[in-house]
């Protein structure tokens, strides 16, 4: 059984961090992401991982701030988050595809998706 289970968001004041962690078991994946959907605006792409050794993709609006990894012993994929900004405030989404094949930057590449934690950054 697949699950996904997104851990680590809340209100933080903007410049601070925050790690988001996504057990992500039941099955081997090939790449594993991280979409975001703030209020009002579609979902969108912050970052994705193939394997361990790979080199991560990132969003440019991220670039520089945020670092993806994933622990395939612990099956588990982490976002950390530094000089958090109010733009920033969203919806973040541990999605996960078994296909290494597909875009990594499409959230239609990906078959399952976490739940979602809420990140907020604000003054």
């Amino acid at each position: 059984q697949v699950q996904l289970v997104e851990s680590g968001g809340g209100l933080v004041q903007p410049g601070d961090s925050l790690r988001l962690s996504c057990v992500a078991s039941g099955r081997t994946f090939s790449k594993l992401g991280w979409f975001r959907r703030a209020p009002g605006k579609e979902r969108e792409f912050v970052a994705a991982i193939r394997s361990s050794s790979s080199a991560p993709f990132y969003t440019a609006a991220v670039q520089g701030r945020f670092t993806i990894s994933r622990d395939n012993a612990k099956d588990m994929v982490y976002l950390q988050m530094n000089s958090l900004k109010p733009e920033d405030t969203a919806v973040y989404y541990c999605a996960a595809s078994t296909s290494g094949a597909t875009s990594a930057y499409l959230a239609g590449s990906y078959g399952y998706w976490g739940q979602g934690t809420q990140v907020t950054v604000s003054s």
